[in-house]
């Protein structure tokens, strides 16, 4: 550990090395290469990120805040994570660049790392997406006569199109999502607690993640296993509701692995459905496998969203939708991130081009006290390339694979 001359405000931990990553040293120069080029024609001196996914793309490390305050401060010389002393060497391991740490010794020590670090800066790129009030105000009091400018759009679509090494870790994600489908489909059975079956998925993911790398930070993996009145919403949270025999059951997995999130979602039912139940679910499989058919280079967003809305009100299904017919995939997570200018909706006139990563996520949901009632959803996750898209999702849908017999 080393320290300088204002040690009771920040020092630099450098404690082992840097740690194993799946991105290569060319991939992350790439990265912030391509920011650099946005800042020189955007006339933006230097950068201060503030949230976890766009520190987590351009320098590696993802904080967990706690908190507390970080960020990465990126210049056309230098890039440099800003973070506090509970972590310890881990940011600087993690990180693509030099890392500074902050003491707790001192009041607003954080701003002083972004003092240091932004140093003649006269125009800094902050994301006003992430950025609440107080923290403007703060920065505004901390860096008198520094403009503020907004750079949270223009890193978003950086981050839409995905290099091939963002890609092969994708297909890790949604080959090890496969393998919590089959842990929670192994699970199933009359009487046993949604919790029970979600720890079985996430332990298996978890594992296999622990298998895949040489080295891994194993955090945020999780399922969201739903049955009965709970499948109604997409994000509905596990509880400890037993599962009953004829219920319509939702299982979600959801790997994360370097901040990087992929998804498997399925209708399921155990032991056996009803008519009405077989009957929406065979319309929600159908909508699903003509919005895999609609994902290619050149569609719009909300074109597809259009054409799938038309299926539903053929069925008289339309007003039981829920939500967009999917989103983008890279460095995100339930609790951060989001590349809201490619979501499948039909205010989003956005182009799909080769290197988009978006799933393809049909969603219905009938009220309790309907014949069929619970929410039905399949969500498949597909490159875009330059001809087509290809569907990395391996885990079977609909009606022929997912009833799960009582054991």
């Amino acid at each position: 550990m080393g320290s300088n001359d204002n040690q009771d405000r920040l020092v630099t931990w450098r404690n082992g090395e840097k740690a194993f990553s799946p991105f290569s040293e060319a991939e992350m120069d790439r990265r912030q290469a391509m920011l650099r080029r946005h800042m020189a024609d955007a006339n933006i001196d230097c950068c201060l990120f503030t949230s976890i996914h766009n520190i987590g793309y351009f320098s590696g490390f993802i904080y967990c805040g706690f908190g507390r305050r970080y960020g990465f401060v990126i210049d056309q010389d230098s890039a440099t994570t800003v973070s506090a002393g509970i972590d310890g060497g881990q940011p600087w391991r993690r990180s693509h660049g030099d890392s500074v740490t902050y003491t707790d010794w001192r009041r607003d020590n954080y701003f002083h790392a972004v003092q240091t670090l932004t140093g003649s800066a006269k125009r800094l790129g902050i994301e006003f997406d992430h950025v609440n009030l107080e923290l403007y105000r703060q920065l505004q009091d901390a860096l008198p006569g520094v403009e503020l400018v907004d750079i949270s759009q223009a890193t978003m679509w950086m981050r839409t199109v995905k290099s091939d090494e963002e890609i092969a870790l994708i297909r890790h994600g949604a080959r090890i999502g496969d393998i919590g489908g089959q842990a929670v489909a192994d699970a199933i059975q009359p009487g046993i607690g949604e919790h029970e079956v979600a720890l079985a998925s996430t332990a298996a993911m978890v594992r296999e993640i622990a298998n895949s790398f040489p080295f891994a930070e194993l955090m945020d993996t999780w399922t969201w296993f739903q049955s009965g009145i709970n499948t109604d919403g997409a994000h509905n949270p596990v509880t400890n509701r037993n599962v009953e025999s004829g219920d319509i059951l939702s299982l979600n997995c959801f790997p994360m692995i370097f901040g990087y999130y992929t998804a498997l979602e399925r209708t399921l039912f155990c032991d056996h459905a009803s008519d009405e139940h077989l009957r929406l679910w065979t319309i929600n499989c159908d909508v699903h496998r003509r919005g895999l058919e609609l994902i290619r280079p050149g569609a719009r967003c909300c074109d597809i969203a259009a054409e799938l809305n038309e299926i539903y009100r053929s069925h008289d299904l339309l007003q039981y939708r829920s939500f967009g017919y999917g989103h983008s995939f890279g460095v995100l997570s339930h609790y951060y991130g989001r590349e809201a200018g490619v979501e499948l909706r039909e205010d989003v006139e956005t182009i799909l081009q080769p290197g988009m990563v978006v799933s393809m996520e049909p969603m219905i949901m009938l009220p309790e006290g309907l014949p069929g009632a619970g929410g039905y959803r399949e969500h498949d996750i597909l490159i875009v390339k330059e001809d087509g898209a290809e569907n990395i999702t391996g885990f079977p849908f609909g009606p022929e694979h997912n009833i799960i017999p009582a054991r």
